[in-house]
């Protein structure tokens, strides 16, 4: 993971340098200044438009007894979509517009989720997935451990009311 992020941090820093002596070749070096600090204020805009959207919807969903969760993803692409807008450079001001396209959020929604959904279900949790690849003994041994550790496949609903 470390030499990863270093080359990360040594190769998008190249490649950003590059490119800005070559947009500035071709349009002059205060032409290139100007678009940098124009995407940064555009990208400014965009990440407060769409965060506060985020934030709202994320709200109402939760007034509503909902789990914000695609509000949430949002945000955290909004996020990472201001880090990548405010770094001058062509490279992240491309992913971080990207970012904030809904459509490229939307598919990066459903490839995340449809990965964690096979991460959580191969994680060991009880599921019937998880324990119909195993022999009937060992699927029992295995319900044996997760109800001695309290889990269960039972569903209990209910409502609770919180008096301080």
């Amino acid at each position: 993971m470390f030499r990863a992020l270093f080359l990360l941090f040594i190769i998008i820093p190249i490649i950003e340098i590059a490119l800005l002596i070559q947009v500035s070749d071709v349009i002059g070096g205060f032409a290139t200044i100007a678009l940098i600090v124009v995407t940064a204020i555009l990208g400014a805009k965009l990440v407060k438009q769409q965060g506060v959207g985020a934030m709202r919807e994320a709200q109402l969903q939760m007034a509503q007894g909902q789990m914000p969760a695609e509000q949430m993803f949002t945000g955290i692409c909004v996020i990472i979509a201001g880090v990548l807008l405010l770094t001058p450079g062509i490279v992240t001001d491309v992913f971080g517009f990207l970012l904030l396209t809904p459509a490229v959020r939307k598919r990066m929604s459903a490839a995340f989720a449809s990965q964690a959904h096979v991460h959580m279900t191969q994680g060991g949790g009880f599921s019937a997935h998880y324990h119909s690849s195993r022999t009937s003994h060992h699927s029992s041994e295995q319900h044996s451990v997760h109800s001695e550790r309290g889990y269960s496949n039972t569903t209990i609903e209910g409502e609770f009311e919180r008096k301080d």
